[in-house]
């Protein structure tokens, strides 16, 4: 053996002799930063400068997992897992919808019960007073049309609870839609009628001839036909279907429906709004007419109401995400439809049952000083 290669070897044993004795001092410090195997859940950062044996252990990031020692790296769950609470595997994300079952869709589920009950309610008591004045005043076939609607609304909201299924994701805005739509096109066929019957009474007037149910329900039909239009556009070129959200609310799958369309969906909110803000206007300038059982006033509030709700739903809805943007829907449609039965009928109903003395026709046909 030559010196070269004795030197060479001495060199070699002194430095694995250094190596071994500064892990060893390494070694007394804390566990955390040197020599320790990193667990399950964390992964190695070795210590620049430092030998091999030294590493930081560090947790797994969120969403991330390690599921043996000494990783070099933490691992992604599949799309529809998610790290348990030790990041030490995966676990199937929590399914998530706006269900009768949880404490937000069982309140909106109770509210829809107990409004469709009232109105039930105000329609029996409407048809058995049909041949008092009261009810008879501004035209009582579209009152009736108009409480069946306010009933069928507050049952389609039923549609937006419960788990995503592509049947219910088709007709759930449709529906909601068109049926809000003959709403409020009663409305504005009862406020035309208040300003027609009126005028018609003046002598000469020929606007007698456009009174009536079949010309009212004409223009209901009319207005409805223009919704209708728009829901079967938007459910022939891009309908709503079942949605899985993966990324809003950690740890959980969200299922919902997605519009398919929004600009059909804001077209269907945007037509109704018209019909709305025309009855707001015609009955505006209509609340002053002097008809004991004029209803112009009770529209003009009615649709206050509603066109209020519908403003604010639409910051509301794009604010929110998951159950809470369907939750924000329900209470729209609930809220606007419970506006309408409250300022246009509970007024009647309570001089229906508690002052029937103002329920007759002299006084339908007082004019207020």
């Amino acid at each position: 053996m030559t010196n070269d290669h004795i030197i060479a070897l001495a060199q070699t044993r002194s430095f694995l002799l250094w190596n071994q004795l500064n892990c060893q001092e390494l070694s007394k410090v804390p566990r955390s930063v040197c020599s320790e195997s990193c667990l399950p859940g964390h992964w190695k950062v070795h210590m620049e400068g430092r030998p091999s044996c030294c590493f930081y252990c560090l947790p797994c990031a969120e969403g991330e997992f390690s599921n043996s020692t000494d990783m070099n790296n933490c691992l992604i769950c599949p799309e529809d897992q998610w790290p348990n609470e030790r990041k030490d595997g995966c676990i199937y994300k929590v399914i998530v919808y706006l269900s009768y079952s949880d404490y937000l869709g069982g309140t909106l589920a109770s509210m829809t019960t107990l409004l469709t009950i009232t109105t039930a309610a105000v329609l029996g008591i409407f048809l058995r007073h049909r041949d008092t004045p009261i009810v008879k005043a501004n035209n009582r076939d579209l009152s009736y049309a108009l409480l069946v609607s306010l009933m069928l609304a507050f049952l389609c909201s039923l549609l937006f609870i419960g788990c995503p299924v592509t049947w219910t994701c088709l007709i759930q805005q449709a529906a909601f839609g068109i049926i809000f739509t003959v709403a409020v096109s009663c409305v504005l066929a009862k406020t035309i009628t208040v300003v027609i019957a009126f005028n018609a009474t003046r002598p000469g007037s020929s606007l007698s001839r456009w009174l009536g149910s079949r010309v009212s329900f004409s223009m209901v039909l009319l207005c409805t036909l223009g919704e209708v239009v728009i829901c079967l556009s938007w459910l022939l070129t891009s309908p709503p279907h079942p949605h899985t959200d993966m990324q809003s609310e950690t740890g959980k799958m969200i299922l919902q429906c997605a519009e398919g369309s929004v600009t059909a969906f804001y077209s269907v909110i945007g037509y109704m709004g018209l019909l709305a803000f025309s009855s707001f206007m015609v009955a505006f300038l209509a609340r002053n007419l002097p008809d004991r059982f004029n209803e112009a006033q009770l529209i003009t509030f009615s649709m206050l109401v509603f066109c209020s709700v519908w403003v604010s739903f639409i910051p509301a809805y794009l604010s929110t995400k998951g159950r809470y943007m369907v939750a924000v829907e329900v209470f729209a449609i609930l809220a606007s439809s419970a506006g309408l039965l409250g300022c246009i009928f509970i007024p009647k109903c309570y001089i229906i049952l508690f002052k029937p003395d103002l329920n007759t026709s002299k006084h339908s046909t007082m004019r207020n000083e």
